[in-house]
């Protein structure tokens, strides 16, 4: 296809055809890429076109490509995000109809989570921070030994007593 003139403008139809003529197929292939999904690429593909169109006079011709993946992606990025946010939102929701629908499990998790306190407290000094230092903190036995100032097989042992510990105490009132 020949362009118009040597200073082509993007909003002149047979520019703009030239211009999706040269990348649909590229940038189709690009989002399906990234989004897996072919319907969807068509979508975002279209969008940026218009896109495109609506902003034709602010776009040089030479920076029609760019600016189209860029707007496709951009475009891509963010249903991303908000598909996260849904999600997120959505095991919110279900995680909190689940607990308010049954007032026995509320209970019990309150009385578990009093028995482990108990538990934990009653555990040795040493055992007590190697505990919490890997459960809570998600300190590696490494880690644990240098703040500590002891070995790793301390560390090991410890941790071995305090879960032996727990397990048996827990075990008994459940």
């Amino acid at each position: 296809m020949k362009l118009v003139n040597d200073n082509p403008s993007v909003c002149e139809k047979k520019n703009f055809e030239y211009i999706y003529d040269e990348y649909h197929k590229s940038l189709y292939n690009f989002l399906y890429y990234r989004c897996g999904d072919k319907d969807r690429a068509s979508d975002l593909v279209q969008e940026a076109y218009i896109k495109l169109w609506d902003n034709c006079k602010k776009v040089f011709f030479d920076k029609a490509k760019s600016y189209l993946y860029t707007v496709a992606n951009n475009r891509f990025l963010t249903e991303q995000a908000h598909e996260k946010v849904k999600l997120k939102y959505k095991n919110h929701v279900d995680h909190k109809s689940t607990t308010n629908e049954n007032p026995d499990f509320l209970l019990q998790e309150k009385e578990f989570k009093a028995q482990l306190k108990n538990a934990i407290e009653n555990l040795k000094e040493g055992e007590r921070e190697v505990f919490l230092l890997n459960r809570i903190e998600k300190k590696k036995f490494r880690e644990i030994a240098e703040i500590l100032d002891i070995s790793i097989k301390t560390v090991e042992k410890r941790m071995s007593k305090a879960l032996s510990k727990l397990k048996e105490e827990l075990a008994v009132k459940l």
